[in-house]
């Protein structure tokens, strides 16, 4: 099964929630009553928003039920539940949705039903990996479409929703809103090794093409994605590899009436 692993996820904590930090200090200010944060894995952003607003209430959403389990562990009095955040449907004064919407079809129009239902002057806020150009994941989608693993994962690749354009995403929240704040921004992260880099993709993004392959495959398919990527991040002089990350926020407020300027 393809299930998420937290301790795999994790490995890479402080470096995944810089973004989720980043998109939280854009939000604008306000009564935040009721706060939901979709997709909120293992609930690092869950703390980081329990701590901005002390006394909302507060719930985390996540489809892994593994996920929410360390996300209980490390909040227990916050309530998590088990769902699908792409068809949440509610009243919020804050959804927050850290690194969720590469993973849900026709994202930018879920995007635009949840700014429609918010609570006058509550926002949505959102951050996306924008990385599926970059080496790491050309390279797991070209290994996957060649033999021996192409009858199992030629079409993994179409899984994973395509990140639209800056402009997409104003065309369709800025009817509603009063406040649109949408930005792209490339992290480098300082790894010790190419290791460290196929680690780190192998707690997200490789997880679609790992699941279908028996244990002795997937042995394979790492090796060949490993050399791939050795080769695509050579090491610097100070002995470790950079990865770039390229990631797409943003950061909306509804309008009390509809924005008839656009």
């Amino acid at each position: 099964m393809n299930k998420w692993n937290p301790q795999a996820y994790g490995r890479f904590e402080a470096e995944r929630n810089r973004p989720s930090l980043d998109l939280l200090a854009r939000i604008p200010q306000g009564p935040r009553r009721r706060v939901v944060d979709l997709g909120c894995g293992a609930g690092l952003s869950t703390l980081a928003l329990a701590e901005r607003y002390p006394d909302c209430d507060l719930l985390g959403l996540d489809s892994s039920a593994e996920m929410l389990a360390a996300g209980r562990e490390r909040l227990p009095g916050v309530r998590f539940l088990e769902g699908d955040a792409a068809s949440w449907k509610g009243s919020a004064d804050l959804v927050f949705a850290n690194a969720l919407f590469q993973w849900v079809p026709d994202h930018i129009a879920v995007m635009a039903r949840l700014v429609e239902n918010l609570e006058p002057g509550g926002c949505l806020a959102a951050q996306m990996p924008d990385n599926d150009a970059e080496p790491t994941h050309v390279l797991m989608r070209e290994i996957g479409a060649a033999p021996p693993f192409s009858a199992k994962l030629a079409t993994v690749g179409a899984a994973r929703e395509k990140i639209g354009a800056l402009g997409d995403y104003d065309a369709a929240l800025s009817p509603f809103c009063d406040h649109v704040d949408i930005w792209r921004t490339v992290y480098l992260h300082r790894l010790e090794s190419p290791e460290a880099i196929v680690a780190w993709v192998e707690g997200a993004g490789l997880r679609p093409y790992l699941a279908p392959l028996s244990p002795k495959e997937r042995e394979t398919y790492l090796s060949r994605y490993l050399d791939a990527v050795t080769s695509a991040y050579p090491r610097q002089a100070w002995g470790g590899v950079l990865l770039p990350f390229p990631r797409l926020f943003v950061v909306v407020r509804r309008a009390a009436a509809p924005n008839t300027h656009g």
